[in-house]
């Protein structure tokens, strides 16, 4: 008699079981509230010690689980939006066998040297991070690079993990993210930008770590296909490209054309022109949409794509990535049941309280603790800054330690769990996109998150020490 194996649910089961959790936490946790006033840019901030109970509250709905999926669909609809463009703008894109072909020519020029496209790649998004902020930006390349992935002899993990190891790495040492740092900084009280050459130094520390850790789990699939954590899972529709033993072999089956490489120059126009209006004019999703859409008519009539090619092609890619809307959807409704249930204020002064009864570098370790719980139930790396940075920066001046270590803290927490909490949606859609079931994921970066709250933990250990300020 064979025993049954425990099966892990669908990634769409796990979240709506962490929806009905919320709702649980609502009843058992009381409501309560800080008071809030608005700062010099608009935004409204925490108030220091304001915290207080509101028993008037009302209780949650019974329905409350259900109701939360629509609103939680509603309110994440720009990158809901986003991924639906994305994923027609792709189909589309391999409609015109552009990106088989540059699959092909990166196969012929670099297939014998993956670790530097494994390390460039890596390199690239966690500047990008850290830089710019970027993080749903990079639902584009999901595709791309599952599709290189796999023609190399890796598998979909590697590919994610080459953006999201990058994604994560960039956020937790960000150098002048607009989005976390400087927001943090402001809220401290800090000099915009201060302690740069802390942070720079530790993204020299964490990268590698992020690096090496995903070149052994990329050379673990290489030599044995099997070892792969989702070798019995088919790869998603369109991301595959026929190649032979080594990959480089069938490349020569898919020749660069004139034609592909002004496809190409179109996609390579579109990236910069989305960097530019995203650090000089504002965009963000709706404006970026419009990019790809424009993108996707410009790819089609250099491909010379008939009109109704072009509509079936991107109307099947944007199908495709259903599940994927889905999923954002469901997780953002998880926040929707907790700020209905008036508790995520009490969860974050719950938490926080214990670190007034440490010393200094203790105290520099359960902050980074405490950031990281508190982004499970803020996802949002402007929204947790507004809410915690008020607590944690008056807190580090009680316990000894400076308020460029409680900002520290707050980038660690935020940034480098953005790769695990399955309320982001970054990490949500880039999994789904690639068919990777969220306790996959867990099994290869787990391990990694070990050795960056490891090391993190130290990094602000030394920076008590040092009296970074």
């Amino acid at each position: 008699m064979t025993k049954s194996r425990f099966k892990v649910p669908h990634t769409l089961v796990i979240l709506f079981g962490m929806v009905v959790l919320a709702q649980i936490l609502s009843y058992a946790l009381p409501a309560g509230e800080f008071d809030r006033v608005e700062n010099a840019a608009g935004r409204l901030q925490v108030v220091p010690g304001s915290f207080h109970f509101t028993p008037d509250a009302p209780a949650v709905s019974p329905l409350a689980s259900l109701t939360a999926i629509p609103r939680g669909l509603s309110g994440a609809h720009e990158i809901i939006f986003f991924v639906f463009l994305i994923g027609g703008a792709f189909a589309v894109l391999r409609a015109t066998g552009a990106v088989d072909a540059a699959v092909g020519a990166i196969l012929r020029h670099w297939g014998d040297q993956p670790f530097w496209l494994v390390a460039g790649g890596t390199t690239l998004f966690a500047v990008g991070s850290s830089t710019i902020g970027f993080g749903e930006e990079y639902f584009p390349f999901v595709p791309v690079l599952v599709t290189l992935a796999l023609a190399l002899g890796y598998d979909r993990i590697t590919a994610v993990g080459i953006i999201m190891v990058g994604y994560g790495v960039g956020y937790g040492a960000a150098l002048i993210n607009p989005f976390t740092v400087l927001l943090a900084q402001d809220v401290a009280g800090l000099p915009p930008a201060s302690g740069l050459w802390y942070r720079a130094v530790l993204m020299v520390v964490f990268l590698p770590i992020g690096i090496h850790h995903l070149w052994s789990y990329a050379k673990k699939v290489k030599r044995d296909p099997s070892a792969s954590l989702v070798a019995d899972i088919d790869v998603p529709e369109g991301m595959s490209i026929s190649s032979g033993q080594d990959g480089v072999a069938a490349a020569d089956h898919h020749p660069m054309t004139t034609s592909h490489k002004l496809v190409l120059v179109a996609v390579g126009v579109a990236l910069a022109l989305l960097v530019y209006g995203l650090s000089e004019w504002q965009w963000y999703l709706v404006e970026m949409g419009a990019v790809f859409v424009a993108l996707t008519v410009v790819m089609a009539i250099i491909a010379r794509l008939s009109p109704d090619r072009t509509a079936v092609e991107f109307g099947e890619g944007a199908a495709s990535l259903t599940s994927v809307a889905l999923m954002i959807g469901v997780a953002r409704s998880i926040q929707v049941v907790l700020n209905d249930g008036g508790i995520v204020d009490t969860l974050v002064h719950g938490i926080s309280l214990p670190l007034q009864q440490l010393p200094g570098s203790l105290a520099a370790m359960g902050m980074f603790v405490v950031q990281s719980l508190a982004n499970f139930f803020i996802p949002s790396g402007s929204g947790q800054a507004y809410v915690t940075m008020p607590i944690m920066a008056p807190l580090a001046d009680l316990v000894g330690v400076s308020r460029q270590v409680a900002v520290l803290a707050f980038q660690f927490g935020d940034g480098f769990t953005n790769i695990l909490v399955p309320t982001q949606a970054v990490i949500v859609g880039a999994l789904a996109m690639a068919a990777i079931p969220y306790d996959r994921w867990l099994r290869f970066i787990m391990p990694f998150m070990v050795k960056i709250w490891i090391v993190g933990s130290i990094a602000l250990a030394v920076a008590v020490l040092i009296g970074y300020a």
